[in-house]
């Protein structure tokens, strides 16, 4: 059985460079996904949904893989963020926050998947298994770029994303972040944080 990789298959959208803005379409997806509110920094609830997420993630995959369904690499932490007023995001004032964390799952993952790992790990009494939710995600037309070094740092790359789409359009919908490295071993000036953004 081949290892499927999607963030290969799928490198313009999961490699991009972080010197040239690329636009792209970004098709229809199924994620898992956990909405929350408040600044991830300090947020027990960030924390919680963040472990849920990649509990039910890998109980999946290890489930498909024991069945001989496929196995695959379970894809990247991503997260749309946002405020009731915007201004507050610019603020950088993180308790008024508002975020879904979400990880993609493969096509043929399908709702009986999912119920049976929330059924599984039951008994962990993980708190922010009851809020989780399998959807599919559709963001359309976006620009991205890939930012390299700690998250206080996004603001230059942010502010390059949205001249571009002014220059050629309008933002619209959530400030998309997808995170490829794992934080807890990678130094900050190595974390590498794909910055998306979808526009009119």
């Amino acid at each position: 059985m081949d290892k499927i990789d999607l963030k290969r298959e799928l490198k313009h959208l999961y490699q991009p460079s972080a010197k040239a803005i690329a636009e792209v379409d970004v098709p229809a997806f199924n994620f898992l996904m956990i909405d929350g509110a408040g600044n991830p920094n300090t947020s027990q609830d960030y924390r919680d949904a963040v472990e849920t997420l990649f509990s039910v993630a890998y109980t999946i995959k290890f489930a498909l893989k024991k069945a001989g369904r496929m196995d695959y690499a379970v894809m990247p932490l991503e997260g749309l963020w946002w405020a009731n007023d915007m201004a507050a995001f610019q603020r950088d004032e993180k308790q008024q926050w508002l975020w879904t964390m979400m990880i993609m799952q493969p096509q043929d993952v399908c709702v009986q998947d999912v119920e049976s790992a929330i059924a599984a790990l039951q008994r962990k009494s993980l708190a922010s298994l009851s809020k989780l939710r399998f959807e599919t995600f559709h963001e359309g037309r976006c620009a991205q770029l890939l930012h390299v070094g700690p998250f206080v740092d996004e603001g230059p790359a942010i502010e390059r994303l949205h001249a571009f789409i002014g220059e050629r359009s309008a933002l619209r919908g959530k400030h998309h972040e997808i995170y490829l490295s794992d934080i807890r071993r990678a130094a900050p000036e190595r974390w590498k944080t794909i910055i998306r953004q979808p526009m009119q």
